[in-house]
């Protein structure tokens, strides 16, 4: 007589079908929220651009020109000196003053919250630099963007680009 077992259990292929479409799924999952994080992210700095223009602009009605950019004449000028530069000029104007008090608390860096704004920087922790040449239009707000480095990273094809007030560089 034949009997016939029937086998419950799951076999290794089984096992690996299943998973590979879990890591498949899980791979496309994070793809799609890291991208959706930075769109995210390049949107509430595109809203900082937004504010810091307008201080900008109440600054100039009040001065009658934007703020000087510290001479690139030595090492130590970097973005922070600009910025700071920046931030205090325009701190001595009230109204620039309560447009950058509208500013998300995250992309502040100071020694006492918006009282003592020494700094702006973009969601992803770096600190923004300030483009102003004498006799251009407008001056220009530039953020590392993801890569959190200036310039672009030619060695990696899927760096990101700097990302300007005025359109990405």
């Amino acid at each position: 007589m034949v009997s016939l077992r029937h086998n419950s259990g799951v076999t290794l292929v089984e096992m690996l079908v299943v998973l590979g479409i879990i890591m498949v799924l899980s791979g496309i999952v994070i793809t799609v929220t890291v991208r959706v994080d930075n769109q995210s992210k390049e949107n509430s700095l595109r809203s900082a651009f937004a504010l810091v223009g307008s201080a900008l602009r109440e600054y100039y009605e009040v001065k009658g020109q934007f703020p000087p950019q510290p001479e690139m004449d030595s090492a130590s000028t970097s973005a922070l000196a600009h910025m700071e530069s920046m931030v205090l000029e325009l701190r001595l104007v009230p109204a620039a003053r309560q447009v950058l008090d509208k500013l998300d608390p995250a992309l502040v860096r100071s020694e006492g919250g918006t009282a003592d704004l020494r700094s702006l920087c973009d969601p992803w922790g770096t600190v923004l630099d300030y483009v102003y040449v004498a006799g251009n239009n407008f001056p220009e707000l530039v953020s590392a963007g993801p890569d959190k480095q200036f310039g672009l990273n030619r060695s990696d094809p899927l760096a990101q680009d700097n990302i300007s007030s005025k359109g990405r560089r």
